[in-house]
């Protein structure tokens, strides 16, 4: 093997290497966002059966109110996860399918290929545009809860001209 050749073959291995850590380090992000999704059900999950008790405890409205409005707050914080993970995942994506033009083959962008053949995005809808509709429902529900310890019969009847 000739220098040149020698210091190519080199080159490709070390591309290859870092290829190779670039799509584990992708693969640690997607865990740990599964991770992060896991957290913040289960803490909308506490945050709703918090608020049915403390509807029924001496805190009544106010700690009703208090928990749906921080599970509120939750879910906007895990609408901001989603949307970092997805874009950093995405930075990801683009530096790995760059670095296949350097490589023998090209998964990611042979899989992107099939999975969206037309460009149109109609046969494959990634997963974070379902992935936010699960804070987003929490969010009615913590809503709806709140809405639900407001006294409206007695808004209704201050409100009310008195005769």
């Amino acid at each position: 093997m000739l220098p040149d050749e020698r210091e190519t073959a080199a080159q490709d291995k070390d591309v290859l290497e870092i290829y190779k850590m670039l799509v584990e380090m992708a693969d640690r992000v997607s865990e740990r966002r599964q991770s992060a999704n896991a957290f913040y059900l289960s803490v909308n999950t506490a945050i709703i059966g918090g608020a049915a008790y403390l509807s029924q405890s001496a805190f009544g409205h106010l700690g009703t109110f208090a928990v749906s409005a921080a599970g509120i707050a939750i879910c906007f914080l895990w609408v901001r996860s989603v949307v970092s993970y997805k874009s950093l995942n995405a930075a990801k994506s683009q530096v790995n399918t760059a670095l296949e033009d350097r490589l023998p083959v090209s998964p990611y962008k042979d899989e992107w290929a099939i999975l969206d053949v037309d460009g149109d995005g109609k046969r494959h809808k990634p997963f974070h545009k379902t992935e936010v509709l699960v804070p987003i429902v929490f969010m009615f529900v913590h809503g709806a809860q709140f809405l639900a310890e407001v006294p409206w019969q007695e808004i209704v009847s201050s409100l009310s001209p008195t005769t």
